[in-house]
């Protein structure tokens, strides 16, 4: 069973380390059973004086607030990790020290920096994000089947029907006057 000072113990490492500190596998759910359990003292209306619930009421808010502060300070030496690891290939610094939702965390967020530099090394070497390839149109009056630029036949397009037509036939329908295009 976990205590205020083993809450405290962990805060204060990790507060003090520049590393990422090993906690015990099972820390989280302990520090629940623990809040858990000093709820359920302080709760009690027996005596609202009483120096016991007084002393519990206090110590739940500092074991809260501990708690919170070690989360805190290891998901921002988590962050320096995924960015010394996005820059260096090296991942797998301070792992072994991770808790299992921490490691879900680290993965998730080096994927996310892979897709932004994957994005921003397309944008350098001079590829555009895809323009829109096509364009909604109402035809204003009926057109018979046709051709399309890649081959593919194309229509028959009856008047007020609306179609998702590639942007250049659109264009060349819109400047004859045969459709509108839809803003969206």
């Amino acid at each position: 069973m976990i205590t205020y000072n083993d809450i405290y113990e962990a805060a204060r490492k990790e507060r003090y380390s520049d590393q990422l500190q090993q906690l015990p596998k099972n820390f989280v759910s302990e520090v629940a059973d623990y809040l858990k359990e000093k709820k359920e003292i302080s709760s009690k209306h027996e005596d609202v004086f009483s120096d016991v619930i007084v002393k519990t009421k206090k110590q739940l808010e500092n074991a809260i607030t501990l708690f919170k502060e070690l989360i805190l300070r290891r998901k921002k030496k988590i962050l320096n990790l995924v960015l010394i690891a996005a820059e260096t290939g090296i991942s797998k610094q301070d792992f072994e020290n991770m808790m299992q939702f921490e490691k879900t965390l680290f993965e998730e967020l080096m994927k996310s920096i892979d897709i932004s530099d994957k994005k921003l090394n397309d944008m350098l070497n001079g590829k555009q994000e895809e323009q829109q390839k096509n364009d909604m149109v109402v035809f204003k009056e009926h057109v018979e089947e046709f051709v399309g630029l890649d081959g593919e036949k194309m229509g028959a397009y009856e008047k007020g029907q609306i179609a998702n037509i590639p942007k250049e036939i659109a264009k060349i329908l819109i400047d004859s006057g045969k459709a509108e295009k839809i803003e969206e």
